[in-house]
């Protein structure tokens, strides 16, 4: 057997597993923009990983700016493009808490990361830095759509969920783990293993990381600190018609972000964040329901023996892109990724 340490550098086997969402949230992406934003054809993608909500937003004639850490994402984002998205899309490398477009200041209508990639940031310094980055780039009435899974820092026990997909004769399992959250280093341990077998080929690619949590509070505090207001939240199921209720004691979150009235022009006289990427041309009752798939960078669904643990009673209230070619869908429905 053969081990290997980063999954991001096997977009192919990746999309394998997490890639099944794509139409499903452009849809819900459009309905949010038309509902809460400006319905402008300007987006986004901060952690664009391998592109596919890139070439689906750009096959629906917007406008798209991506980025992310990965080269080989980057690579395997542009060969999937046709002549016609390349055109309408610029992607860049950057790191989520850096990038900076001045081209883009003021301009984006909507700006989307559905999958918590955002609790990769490590620090309340980095989130600051990514969000109020991503606050300039914002119309006055653009909008962030930021999904995650806030934590329960009473969870005694740790999280496993597996997946299985396929990619021509070759057969992916996913493995993901979850530790038990530490409230005061606010992070929690991660483990993904990923085991790829077919003729002549027996892989294992196992990835370890730490997430930092959130619970509501600390969520909102964040979001007030970085000068954005939230305008609506819903949960994994992307049904633009039901936003999360007061007092939901789902984990599973999307928030509706919106930049706070006179932010945009305070932003302007702020430093911007510490590297500048240009981007490429070419390129009230608490429900009783168990929360829906857990989206989290490195993947994160329930198995369907366990439920999700759910948010103490006090959380406030407030208000995932193709799969890889020739692959087979994973026979449960999984989240993702990282920057």
């Amino acid at each position: 057997m053969e081990k290997r340490t980063d999954w991001y550098e096997h977009p192919e086997y990746y999309e394998a597993i997490f890639g099944t969402d794509t139409v499903r949230e452009a849809d819900f992406l459009q309905a949010l923009s038309a509902r809460h934003g400006t319905g402008g054809s300007q987006w986004l993608e901060p952690a664009c990983g391998a592109g596919r909500l890139v070439a689906e937003a750009a096959s629906r004639g917007m406008k798209v700016a991506g980025y992310d850490i990965s080269e080989a994402m980057l690579a395997h984002a542009r060969k999937r493009l046709t002549p016609a998205e390349r055109r309408r899309v610029k992607l860049a490398p950057s790191r989520m808490e850096e990038f900076f477009e001045p081209a883009l200041e003021g301009k984006v209508d909507v700006a989307h990361n559905l999958v918590s990639t955002f609790r990769y940031l490590d620090s309340e310094a980095a989130a600051l830095a990514h969000l109020k980055g991503t606050r300039r780039l914002l119309k006055p009435n653009g909008i962030y759509v930021l999904g995650f899974h806030l934590t329960d820092y009473s969870r005694s026990v740790p999280e496993h969920e597996r997946w299985l997909g396929r990619v021509g004769k070759d057969k992916v399992v996913c493995n993901t783990h979850e530790g038990l959250p530490d409230r005061r280093a606010r992070r929690s341990p991660m483990r993904n293993r990923l085991r790829i077998t077919g003729p002549g080929k027996d892989w294992l690619i196992e990835t370890t990381w730490f997430f930092r949590t959130y619970d509501a509070a600390q969520a909102g505090k964040l979001f007030r600190d970085a000068g954005l207001s939230v305008v609506a939240a819903y949960d994994f199921d992307y049904d633009v018609s039901s936003p999360v209720a007061r007092g939901s004691r789902r984990l599973d979150r999307v928030f509706v972000l919106r930049p706070d009235a006179g932010s945009v022009e305070q932003g302007a006289s702020e430093n911007a964040p510490a590297r500048k990427v240009v981007a490429e041309a070419k390129k009230a009752t608490p429900e009783k329901k168990v929360a829906a798939p857990r989206k989290t960078s490195p993947a994160r669904k329930v198995t369907a023996t366990k439920k999700l643990a759910t948010a103490p009673d006090a959380t406030p209230p407030t208000k995932k892109l193709a799969t890889a070619p020739d692959a087979t869908p994973p026979t449960k429905k999984p989240t993702r990724r990282r920057s």
